[in-house]
């Protein structure tokens, strides 16, 4: 069987990802035998093909199925937020239509903030990786983990690796990462189930409030799935004084 050499250099926040006795070295020597595509050779490094945008192997773009050939140098780029690089190669399918998610169960925080912004997001504590791949797939949702393995999937096209690990700082990234800047409807969705808020007349629900409630607000909104009701109460304008802070520094 042939052997053969080849060296990636990996750049940006890709560099985070590698193994931590990875990180020091520029450039790092692959060794393979018979055919391995330029996808096994990246992710051998624990990087999921995700959280990739270009590869340039002797300075031409190719794609995840490049057969690696002995001597190739391979340049791997994360995903550019401020370049258009479509015309140079295509790694997946054209970006989905609308921007919705799927977290993994590390992530609970993270739903709760991204669904009080107003983001279309499938969370639940006891989803299996199956699981999120299927609904990603059949529902074209972008999968945001904490488990690189998810994302190594074959069939996964798009989806993120979550660099931070305080909720606040995820999402910022998130925000970031996906220029969501101008997607965001604060407000609109159940927090505890994503489903879109409904406005009630008070008259319908008034029996369910306490009574400073009753006396002190008129606007109401319902989860029509779990049936709870939301108000511009004092925990509204925290909140949002908090996702105006996160906003500004994502914009920043």
């Amino acid at each position: 069987m042939a052997q053969g050499e080849a060296i990636l250099r990996f750049y940006a926040e890709l560099n985070d990802l590698l193994p931590a006795h990875r990180r020091r070295e520029k450039e790092h020597l692959f060794r393979f035998a018979g055919k391995n595509t330029v996808k096994d050779a990246i992710e051998a490094y624990d990087i999921p093909h995700t959280q990739v945008d270009l590869i340039l192997v002797n300075e031409k773009p190719v794609t995840f199925d490049y057969l690696l050939q002995p001597g190739d140098r391979v340049a791997v780029y994360p995903v550019f937020e401020s370049m258009d690089i479509a015309g140079v190669t295509a790694l997946r399918p054209a970006p989905l239509r609308r921007t919705a998610f799927i977290l993994d169960v590390h992530l609970g925080k993270l739903a709760r903030l991204m669904r009080t912004a107003g983001l279309d997001t499938l969370y639940r504590n006891d989803y299996s990786d199956a699981e999120i791949i299927r609904t990603a797939l059949e529902e074209n949702r972008i999968i945001l983990t904490r488990d690189k393995g998810i994302l190594k999937h074959r069939v996964v096209t798009h989806g993120h690796w979550i660099f931070a690990t305080r909720p606040r700082d995820q999402f910022v990234e998130v925000l970031r990462r996906f220029d969501l800047q101008d997607a965001l409807q604060p407000f609109t969705r159940c927090t505890w189930c994503n489903a879109p808020l409904q406005p009630v007349n008070k008259e319908e629900i008034e029996h369910r409030l306490e009574p400073m409630t009753r006396e002190n607000y008129t606007l109401f909104m319902r989860c029509p799935v779990c049936d709870r009701i939301y108000w511009q109460g004092c925990h509204y304008q925290k909140m949002k004084t908090r996702l105006d802070e996160m906003i500004r520094e994502a914009a920043g």
